[in-house]
């Protein structure tokens, strides 16, 4: 019996690894993050697989679960959306697995930020503009580190990765406009590759309006950096040298 930690991707559900669907289809258990991940996915469990929604179970509810699965020495796919080892508050689980003394195995996803950049047709690493990635979040119920707030990660001014805090999207552009200036682009991609898939695309300065005449108030990732200019210079990668 084991527990695999299983990564859905962004929505689209030919977006998860061949791995992770051969699990699911043959998982008898499955714990699943609610609205997340999409329902298409279950589908391809057992006809008979129990089935349980994350966002309605706390740990001490999961653990439950995972119990009654390895009494029955069944495996238990416990999928997340994306890629499970961002917020995915996975390591309190395999903590609890490790005191039950039940094997686990992490399967990694497609985590939303690459998707966004996917349908955004953007490299989120471009020559002569940057070469870092901060993926980071505003604080919410979970603290943010002091030394981790958005307002010392910008001063490098990399690529922005911001995740759950699309709530927060004008205290996002007020600090970010020292750094970045208010020309510097902007995108809010919600529910990247999702049908209902929304792309909002502007200056920094309009970001926070845009956002609102959408009426984007979850589900969204926000990116932020000058790579989205599209100017850069020619990778020494692929170079006649």
């Amino acid at each position: 019996m084991k527990v695999y930690f299983i990564g859905a991707g962004p929505g689209d559900p030919e977006l998860i690894t061949v791995r992770g669907l051969k699990i699911i289809q043959r998982s008898e258990y499955c714990i699943y993050a609610g609205s997340l991940v999409n329902p298409e996915l279950l589908k391809s469990l057992p006809a008979h697989a129990k089935v349980y929604d994350s966002s309605r179970m706390s740990l001490e509810d999961m653990v439950i679960v995972y119990k009654e699965a390895m009494e029955c020495n069944l495996d238990v796919a416990r999928i997340h959306s994306g890629d499970p080892s961002i917020y995915g508050a996975i390591q309190e689980q395999m903590l609890a697995l490790d005191k039950l003394g039940i094997a686990y195995e992490v399967i990694p996803g497609v985590s939303s930020f690459v998707a966004a950049a996917a349908v955004l047709r953007q490299e989120l690493t471009l020559p002569g503009v940057t070469q870092t990635i901060v993926i980071t979040r505003m604080e919410g119920k979970t603290p943010i580190p002091e030394k981790e707030h958005l307002s010392v990660l910008a001063t490098a001014t990399p690529t922005l990765c911001i995740f759950l805090s699309i709530d927060k999207i004008e205290e996002i552009v007020t600090t970010l406009l020292p750094h970045y200036g208010k020309d510097c682009p902007a995108a809010v991609v919600y529910k990247a590759t999702w049908p209902d898939q929304k792309i909002v695309c502007t200056k920094l300065s309009d970001i926070a309006k845009e956002v609102k005449r959408e009426a984007i108030k979850k589900s969204a990732l926000i990116i932020v950096g000058w790579m989205l200019g599209k100017e850069f210079k020619r990778s020494v990668l692929y170079s006649q040298r």
